[in-house]
């Protein structure tokens, strides 16, 4: 399902799908006047629509999402999502017209907005506490496993020069969706999910399962006591703004605009027509998107394997500064080296680059990429969880939809200064990761309260006010 992320950036930089659904940014790219300029090449409403409305869907389906997870489980709203994937897959794959292919961008938006909120949710649930960092992270390896999917397939069918190299690329992005729609009917839901809806024995069944011991009455415990109290609780996304819920909303909103602000997006899905921009040929872009989704892959797997080890924390902070230097690094050598109608770079700049595109993914990949939806799946209470992760999948996509919508119009008119433009924003967050997001390796997810919130130095001010209030109205 994961695939349609990798792809999209090479279908829209395919003269095929191009000279069929925008042909405005096809003729220009054709003519190459003598006043060209190669910044603005994809500055195009349409374009920008296509790629945005994507991420529209998917804030507005979250809320929808919320619900589903809360009063169906965590398994039917996956299970629900993976249907939206494969019918928005069929569409755009078969699409004859501009208003067939945003019907299946609206699908695949809804696919987004419920697989999003429930995976990260289903899997810190079912995860034990020590290893909750690396299984939660599983979700963002099969996310970039896709995109680099999607770059293989776009690279293999970019020799077809009719709309079955894109159609077939598009198609293929079949493939993963059918897999996860299948694992979705398979699954249990968590243990979690079945307490807070009265199934008691099932909940208890599926613990000492996952768990793989009889030895489950501690935990079963503690989930029994949080789902009475997310029982009690009639409106969820009210209780959000409320006492012990705050600090945890505020995290996860912030890390949500931090990541999207770091320009990963912007890089990811217009890498190809980027490349293109700089001077690279059809084939020596899909070839960099290439090395790039693989680098996402690796890098993956290093934050898989050193998330529970090193902490959220420092992973976040190392990451901070090789992705500041590296973006800086690139706005220097497009001030230096590329002017507005350049056609070429030398081979020696466009190494460069590309490794320092690598380099920003690289960093991206083992920290604010998977950290940002790890951090707010294990630190909302049970009752708050879904909502609270709702809020979080729909600040994530609006600020996505802003940087889609906005990025070839930003890369016209600013050039290589929308580099530093992020590099700012990276280190903003940096110095909020240092000072504001506190630790949670190591913490039972139903105990972070206590444990996390209570212990900080500046959330604590929060709950002490909460204590207070609780003790006047008593």
């Amino acid at each position: 399902m994961f695939e349609c992320c990798g792809c999209i950036g090479q279908v829209t930089a395919s003269p095929s799908f191009l000279k069929r659904f925008f042909p405005l940014t096809y003729d220009k790219i054709q003519r190459q006047e003598t006043d060209h300029n190669n910044y603005c090449n994809f500055e195009n409403e349409g374009l920008q629509i296509f790629t945005s409305t994507l991420y529209l869907t998917t804030l507005s389906s979250t809320f929808l999402a919320s619900h589903t997870t809360r009063l169906m489980g965590r398994k039917k709203t996956m299970l629900f999502g993976g249907l939206f994937f494969i019918l928005g897959i069929i569409l755009c794959s078969t699409a004859l017209s501009f208003p067939m292919l945003i019907l299946g961008r609206i699908a695949l938006g809804s696919g987004m907005g419920f697989s999003n909120l429930s995976t990260p949710l289903y899997l810190s649930e079912i995860s034990p506490t020590p290893t909750r960092g690396a299984l939660t992270l599983l979700f963002q390896f099969d996310v970039t496993l896709g995109i680099l999917f999607g770059n293989f397939t776009a690279y293999a069918s970019s020799s077809v020069e009719s709309d079955w190299g894109w159609r077939t690329t598009l198609a293929l992005a079949g493939v993963p969706a059918l897999f996860f729609t299948l694992g979705a009917i398979l699954i249990e839901d968590t243990p979690n999910s079945l307490i807070e809806r009265g199934q008691l024995e099932k909940g208890k069944l599926v613990l000492r399962k996952i768990r793989g011991t009889d030895n489950v009455e501690s935990e079963y415990s503690e989930i029994l006591r949080a789902s009475r109290v997310a029982q009690a609780v009639e409106n969820p996304f009210a209780d959000l703004l409320m006492g012990q819920n705050g600090p945890p909303l505020v995290i996860a909103i912030m890390v949500q605009v931090f990541q999207q602000f770091t320009g990963i997006n912007a890089i990811m899905l217009y890498t190809p027509l980027l490349f293109k921009t700089l001077g690279f040929g059809d084939k020596s872009s899909l070839y960099s998107s290439v090395i790039t989704g693989g680098v996402n892959v690796l890098s993956t797997c290093i934050a898989i394997y050193s998330v529970d080890r090193i902490g959220r924390r420092m992973l976040l902070l190392e990451a901070g500064v090789q992705m500041f230097l590296s973006q800086l690094m690139i706005a220097i050598i497009l001030a230096l080296k590329v002017d507005d109608d350049s056609n070429t770079l030398s081979h020696g700049m466009a190494i460069a680059i590309v490794l320092m595109l690598c380099t920003f993914v690289s960093s991206y990949a083992w920290s604010w990429g998977p950290l940002a939806w790890l951090v707010p799946s294990e630190t909302f209470p049970l009752e708050t969880r879904s909502a609270g992760l709702s809020v979080t999948v729909c600040v994530n996509m609006m600020f996505t939809f802003l940087i889609a919508q906005s990025f070839p119009s930003m890369l016209c008119q600013m050039k290589y200064g929308i580099f530093l433009f992020f590099s700012g924003w990276v280190l903003a967050m940096s110095l909020f990761a240092f000072y504001l997001l506190p630790e949670t390796t190591g913490i039972p997810i139903e105990e972070m309260t206590v444990r996390l919130w209570k212990q900080h130095w500046f959330w604590s001010k929060f709950m002490e006010n909460e204590t207070k209030e609780n003790a006047g109205s008593d």
